[in-house]
């Protein structure tokens, strides 16, 4: 079946995918993962190849992730044979009065969730709209525990990338442009992504003259956390300037509410499934969800063979809708299932076997499209995860944990195989994770195999998505199953989730990254 669109029907998109016995990093931007690897060539852990590539995308990637981030992971110690989860998940500011976010009775928020519209959109945009950021405490406490380099070493690469300046290409202006009228409305954002105020930073036609963004504030705010470490991003110059920022823009985000940051070590959710497990972060996550998801697939007829079939589809399809169906009702999630969100996700393996799986966001893409002129930090809109209407599951408060759909999680096969992997894609991430692990646990599917074979998506509502690639068999067993749209893998708009993932197997390693994605890679050790 084509897809009614205006893209060719013959082109076809791969990625290779190489096995090695040294260690592999895949990441959302080929760059950050470059700078992980390097870390790997230099005889560094699984982790600190994850904080130096943390680090690395929220500049080569600014608008999916940054210093202003939160978000989780998984690791895996393969010595002890054993799975360790972070959470640094966002927070509310200890000041924040839900009377600030009236309701406006216009209908429903424009952006991710479809909440009632608060006036002016202050849970959407601005600085209102920032929550109190973890990865840096998260990245920190990974490496207090299991870090074997330098805080320094590991941070100073990204802070050499801000000097130099992200490279503007034809994907970079395409991301700008879409957010370039909300970015305006901030004079730092402005000034950051945007040419004179108004229209995104772009290079040459004729590729003969190279263009970065200005990202020198950065790279000296980057500098400060490398050389004095995470309290200087919640207690010292960094945290002072960043309160003082948001508080002149209007939001409530203070210097006690970075002081008081923790990210934490929780014990992972161990999902059993078929012979194998699956380790997630538990709490306000997606992985609840997809322990759901996984324990109603793992009931459901399934038909054993080469590849899935059009039964498979069906059976991802009612898991996920099922799955779907009680998070919604019970965690008071309610994102708009055609919203991309503004995620990135790597996954890391060593030569010794330890693994990471990171997750981590700044929610909407650019976030709150305000950019904080001292530090150069572009600031999350984390306060958006709430409910703007008093009463419900997730309404919003102060000093309130903030549900997200991020699910990263690592997988031990059966044959004793495993991956990590997870996704950007809002609550599209929870069907991609569910598929893929499927796809290697049951069909034993390798990762180059799991990653190019095609999805649906069933994002909460009783619709599927269909890649075309699946075939009319498929397509028909779906449509007959519920409402169905067809809808190609694309290099943007994403129709799916965007996800990266490494694994090892036969004491070798692999890695992949969604096969549309222009920037994502997977890059390996030398």
């Amino acid at each position: 079946m084509l897809s009614p669109d205006n893209f060719s029907d013959t082109q076809k998109v791969a990625k290779v995918v190489i096995q090695t016995s040294g260690g592999v990093v895949s990441s959302q931007h080929k760059r950050a993962a470059q700078v992980g690897a390097a870390i790997l060539e230099q005889g560094g852990d699984a982790v600190d190849a994850a904080i130096a590539t943390s680090f690395a995308l929220g500049v080569v990637e600014p608008w999916m992730s940054g210093l202003a981030a939160g978000g989780c992971m998984v690791l895996w110690r393969s010595q002890e044979q054993k799975a360790y989860a972070v959470d640094f998940g966002m927070r509310s500011p200890r000041s924040l009065d839900p009377k600030n976010y009236p309701l406006s009775g216009q209908g429903k928020s424009s952006d991710l969730f479809p909440w009632a519209h608060v006036v002016g959109d202050r849970n959407v945009q601005g600085a209102t709209a920032v929550a109190v950021p973890g990865v840096v405490s998260g990245m920190d406490l990974a490496h207090q525990r299991f870090g074997t380099k330098s805080w320094k070493e590991l941070v100073e690469p990204a802070a050499k990338l801000a000097q130099e300046g992200l490279l503007v290409d034809w994907y970079s202006t395409l991301i700008t442009a879409s957010n370039a009228q909300s970015l305006a409305a901030d004079i730092d954002a402005a000034n950051l992504f945007l040419d004179q105020g108004q229209w995104p930073i772009s290079g040459s036609w004729t590729a003969l003259t190279e263009r970065h963004l200005n990202q020198e504030t950065l790279s000296k705010t980057l500098l400060e956390i490398a050389n004095n470490g995470a309290e200087s991003f919640y207690q010292g110059k960094i945290a002072h300037d960043l309160a003082r920022d948001i508080q002149a823009k209007g939001g409530c985000l203070s210097l006690e509410d970075l002081n008081h940051y923790r990210a934490h070590w929780v014990d992972p959710l161990a999902m059993s499934y078929r012979g194998a497990t699956v380790y997630g972060v538990p709490g306000l996550t997606g992985a609840p969800t997809l322990a759901k998801a996984l324990s109603l697939l793992e009931q459901g007829y399934f038909p054993k063979g080469a590849k899935p079939d059009a039964q498979t589809y069906v059976e991802y399809a009612t898991a996920l809708h099922q799955a779907f169906t009680a998070r919604l009702e019970s965690m008071g999630d309610h994102e708009s299932p055609q919203a991309p969100g503004s995620t990135t996700h790597f996954s890391v393996v060593d030569r010794h076997g330890n693994m990471c799986s990171v997750t981590q966001t700044l929610l909407s893409i650019f976030g709150s499209r305000v950019v904080s002129p001292s530090t150069g930090i572009l600031l999350n809109n984390g306060i958006m995860w709430f409910d703007p209407e008093p009463g419900n599951p997730n309404s919003l408060g102060p000093n309130k944990r903030c549900l997200a759909n991020y699910c990263p999680v690592i997988g031990r096969t059966e044959k004793n195989d495993l991956f990590a992997i997870g996704a950007s894609g809002g609550r599209k991430i929870l069907g991609a994770v569910m598929q893929l692990s499927s796809f290697m646990i049951d069909f034993g599917f390798d990762l180059g195999q799991a990653f190019h074979q095609p999805r649906i998506d069933l994002s909460g509502v009783e619709k599927i998505t269909a890649d075309p690639h699946l075939g009319q068999e498929v397509i028909d067993a779906l449509s007959a199953k519920m409402s169905t749209t067809i809808a190609r893998r694309n290099i943007f708009p994403y129709s799916f989730a965007c996800p990266a993932g490494v694994m090892r197997a036969n004491e070798l390693n692999s890695g992949c990254t969604e096969v549309m994605s222009p920037w994502g890679d997977a890059v390996l050790e030398k």
